[in-house]
């Protein structure tokens, strides 16, 4: 729920509100202006890449650590990429 907030408040900040007719349910199916995709989905499978974003971030000086599977701790942290152009579309990588 905090991850869907967050995402409507991106959109928001960067000039591209939802529509005010568009849903809980209509959000949660992704109908809204661009993607949101995290690693160990369909777009991003590879958890192991995680490890290259808390390079880049070095999120540990808030807290965050990734555990020997890839995994955040603490549990009910997360991570994601935004890509807010209008044509992006959910996708599987192969």
């Amino acid at each position: 729920a905090f991850a869907e907030m967050l995402h409507t408040r991106l959109r928001t900040l960067w000039g591209f509100p939802d529509p005010p007719d568009l849903g809980i349910g209509e959000k949660l199916k992704g109908r809204y202006r661009g993607i949101r995709v995290s690693f160990g989905y369909p777009a991003c499978p590879n958890l192991a890449d995680q490890a290259t974003l808390f390079r880049l971030l070095e999120p540990e000086t808030i807290g965050l650590h990734l555990t020997e599977g890839f995994m955040m701790d603490p549990e009910a942290s997360v991570s994601a990429l935004v890509f807010h152009h209008p044509a992006a579309k959910y996708f599987k990588a192969e």
